[in-house]
């Protein structure tokens, strides 16, 4: 089988952990241990998220005065070598003699896409609700509400087209593990020359993972973050994990944008648009669930939704 998975930002550096290199290098260690008990059965495309690290160094950058801050879509450039860095690394020690390439990855946006208007993808680290007012004020940031926390969103364009797809078609087909579409790519428009242009946003790892995996064909289509299922009610004593839905039932509820909402949606692209199955739940429940007994399973074949409390469910 041919898998995409997507690797959460916060899954390579958790909820409250401090931005430290090592820590990320601890999580990756982990991420990878997944990764490659998944190589080992499946031919693999590896993409991640990058919310946590753009938004760091963001704030990196501005302590430093003699230059202007660098765009977004430089910062994502960077986070996609920093990140794919340590995945390749990690990987190929994981992985004797399997051919690794990490391919940084741009992918076309529409440049008068309503979401420039409206952010809503979280970036950096977490705050109290009194620290992101004030961050508020004095940048000029929007911020919304993320768990329990607060954070800094920026726009988040619907991704058109991936610019390296025939290469990340190309390596995938000869055997590499490719680790590709970090942080959803690069947010590019294209002039009506053709000319190419960054612009300031940070595109939905998930929703670019949705469209590679279906423009490569893949068999499946894995979003693993760090929560278990998709849940309905989260955060009440009502809370219920979805165990498998349609597109249809699952479009019907509604879900916090910029955190899981991008997960659903792809889901139920993929499931729509190819009729396979797309799974969204822990990394460490990765081949869990492509056997079904975790997280949650979209598919165009479901009828309805179940969840794992209901009777009979399991």
């Amino acid at each position: 089988m041919l898998i995409v998975a997507a690797l959460g930002g916060n899954a390579l550096l958790r909820r409250g952990e401090p931005p430290d290199q090592s820590v990320q290098q601890a999580n990756i260690a982990r991420a990878v241990e997944v990764m490659a008990d998944l190589a080992r059965a499946h031919d693999l495309v590896v993409t991640h998220g990058n919310g946590p690290q753009v938004g760091l160094l963001a704030l990196a950058q501005e302590s430093y005065r003699e230059a202007r801050p660098y765009g977004l879509d430089v910062l994502g450039a960077e986070t996609q070598g920093m990140i794919g860095y340590l995945l390749e690394d990690a990987l190929r020690d994981a992985l004797p003699g399997r051919e690794v390439a990490t391919l940084l990855t741009q992918v076309e946006v529409d440049r008068d896409d309503p979401a420039f208007a409206h952010p809503t993808k979280p970036i950096g680290p977490m705050y109290t609700e009194a620290q992101a007012r004030a961050l508020e004020a004095e940048r000029g940031w929007a911020v919304a509400r993320d768990g329990e926390a607060y954070r800094r969103v920026v726009p988040s364009p619907e991704p058109i087209r991936i610019v390296e797809l025939a290469a990340i078609r190309a390596l995938a087909a000869r055997g590499f593990l490719v680790v590709c579409a970090g942080g959803g790519g690069v947010p590019v428009y294209l002039d009506e020359r053709g000319a190419s242009f960054g612009v300031e946003g940070v595109v939905d790892k998930d929703l670019t993972s949705a469209l590679l995996a279906r423009e490569l064909g893949a068999d499946a289509l894995l979003l693993l973050t760090d929560v278990d299922a998709v849940h309905l009610d989260w955060g009440s004593a009502r809370a219920r994990r979805v165990r498998y839905a349609s597109p249809a039932a699952l479009r019907a509820v509604a879900f916090e944008p910029g955190t899981m909402a991008p997960k659903v949606e792809a889901a139920c692209r993929v499931a729509e648009a190819t009729g396979r199955t797309a799974y969204i739940g822990s990394l460490d429940d990765a081949a869990q669930l492509l056997e079904g007994t975790a997280g949650t399973a979209v598919s165009a074949s479901a009828t309805a939704l179940a969840c794992w409390e209901d009777e009979g469910a399991r």
